[in-house]
């Protein structure tokens, strides 16, 4: 079911009837006809004739183009369509890897394959490596663990954001190839 919100922007939008204020309209009939250009009374006695409704469907043209339709049945398909776009749209999600510069090279491995798992799944990684200490004193060594991860996830990964030293800790977002589907 859809939301009162989403109906009530259907009808914001969309002028029916009387709320049509203009002097003459382009009329399409029920079956999809041309009935060309009638003033604004008339298109609203043969809608009335047939028991539709008269919407205004392109506003922006001149004049303004009007259809004889059931306006409930219009709002329904709108509806639909609506939520029918939204089921095949993807919301990107931002997953977040934590490291520190002394990294083995197993947990290296099992952080690699988490990246390479939700670079599958289309989600963008955000890759966060945080010194300690004297750790920030090697800094170097931490951008080698993140020059090392942008080399092995090439293959399914590109760089979104390079990686930038913010206080203690060092963060780049990765993000899945485009070419990818």
């Amino acid at each position: 079911m859809c939301s009162l919100k989403e109906v009530v922007e259907i009808k914001r939008f969309i002028r029916t009837n009387e709320k049509i204020r203009v002097p003459e309209v382009r009329l399409i009939g029920p079956e999809g006809n041309q009935l060309g250009v009638v003033s604004i009374e008339k298109a609203v006695e043969l809608a009335n004739q047939y028991a539709l409704d008269l919407v205004e469907v392109a506003p922006q043209a001149n004049p303004p183009v009007c259809r004889v339709m059931d306006f409930s049945k219009f709002k329904y398909d709108q509806e639909r369509k609506e939520r029918e776009a939204k089921k095949h749209q993807r919301q990107s999600r931002l997953k977040e890897i934590r490291l520190h510069p002394n990294i083995d090279e197993h947990d290296y491995q099992v952080k690699l394959r988490q990246v390479l798992g939700f670079l599958q799944k289309k989600d963008r990684v955000k890759l966060d490596l945080f010194f300690k200490g004297r750790q920030m004193e090697h800094m170097d060594l931490g951008r080698k663990i993140l020059d090392r991860f942008i080399i092995d996830t090439q293959g399914q990964g590109q760089v979104e954001k390079e990686p930038l030293l913010e206080g203690r800790i060092m963060t780049f977002v990765l993000a899945p190839k485009k070419g990818k589907e």
